[in-house]
């Protein structure tokens, strides 16, 4: 009889950022299918998402990818419900009003590879620095490129997942790396992403390095990590117009209320990001441009030449922010106008 592992992934309850859950079911005669996974339950009490006296959290399964580092292996991305049936608090997923997929989704993550025992990115002497930034960006060779071996290895394990991973580059940071995910729907970007980032945390743990997903873990005159959400919907796509996307872009800006609205999901400390320098636009003020990767809204020139049919990036969410709550308010936003 066989049998096989289920790697159920949920959010836990950790502030402000929300960190990865796993655990293991194990399932006689599986054949693969999202819907043979059960709903399962776990110890809300020891996530930060219940009280000892009511601990039982739901878990329901929303997404399902084959498990290449393990033999019979699945993981299954899930959502956290309420004893009763109804999503947690901290469900972002259940936030999003998609229901037709009519919005796409291409998020830019990037990251610190992180050594834990000098507390600092791979390529960071201990007790120093390394050169300044300029050659790390999409570098090669041992004098600026670090942990290349856990990149490749994360790229080849989420490819053969079945993960629409699109590119991955080194950043302008020394130890800082990035990949992109693309999904049509933004509710299967945001499990795209989290399950991405499960597995570079769980490829990363082999090496012993782990994954700093802070937004400026270095302080100085280095480059923060973002989350840049690249996003269409059916009028973007087919626009053909410039005032189309200046009223979209605008909505972002209509009002102190709807950029706080969106600076509050797209992660914690963006602060110490969002400066007006090393490619950000101040986190106190809004702007949008033409290939300006210093607005808080860039619109890329293959858009524009594509006669005003394409999509939008928005530069501000960081790299720990939710991809299911940033997609939910770009949609929002987006609806607005």
């Amino acid at each position: 009889m066989a049998k096989s592992k289920l790697e159920y992934i949920w959010l836990d309850g950790s502030e402000p950022t929300q960190g990865l859950r796993s655990k293991t079911k194990i399932i006689k005669d599986f054949g693969g299918t999202l819907g043979e996974c059960p709903m399962w339950s776990f110890d809300g009490s020891s996530t930060g998402q219940a009280s000892g006296g009511a601990s039982d959290c739901l878990l329901k399964p929303v997404a399902i990818y084959p498990d290449p580092d393990r033999k019979d292996g699945y993981l299954v991305m899930t959502e956290v419900l309420s004893a009763d049936g109804s999503p947690h608090s901290t469900n972002g997923r259940a936030t999003i009003e998609d229901d037709d997929n009519d919005f796409w989704f291409g998020f830019e993550q990037e990251y610190f590879l992180w050594d834990p025992e000098t507390d600092l990115p791979l390529g960071f002497p201990a007790g120093g620095f390394p050169a300044p930034q300029g050659p790390y960006y999409c570098s090669v060779g041992a004098k600026n490129a670090y942990g290349r071996e856990i990149v490749e290895e994360h790229l080849d394990i989420c490819l053969e997942a079945g993960l629409n991973v699109e590119g991955i580059n080194g950043e302008v940071a020394a130890g800082q790396w990035e990949f992109q995910v693309f999904a049509k729907g933004a509710a299967e970007a945001g499990d795209q992403i989290w399950v991405a980032r499960y597995l570079l945390e769980r490829t990363a743990e082999k090496y012993g390095v782990a994954i700093n997903w802070h937004c400026k873990p270095i302080q100085g005159d280095w480059n923060g990590s973002g989350m840049h959400a690249n996003f269409s919907n059916t009028a973007l796509r087919t626009a053909g117009n410039k005032d189309t996307y200046d009223k979209i872009c605008s909505a972002f800006g209509a009002s102190p209320e709807v950029i706080k609205a969106c600076i509050d999901v797209y992660g914690a400390d963006n602060h110490l990001r969002l400066t007006g320098l090393h490619e950000t636009q101040a986190i106190d003020k809004f702007s949008y441009g033409i290939s300006d990767r210093g607005a808080s809204i860039r619109i890329p020139i293959a858009t524009v030449e594509n006669d005003w049919k394409g999509w939008l990036e928005d530069r501000r969410p960081n790299s720990a922010a939710d991809p299911y709550k940033v997609a939910a308010v770009i949609i929002t936003t987006v609806k607005s106008a």
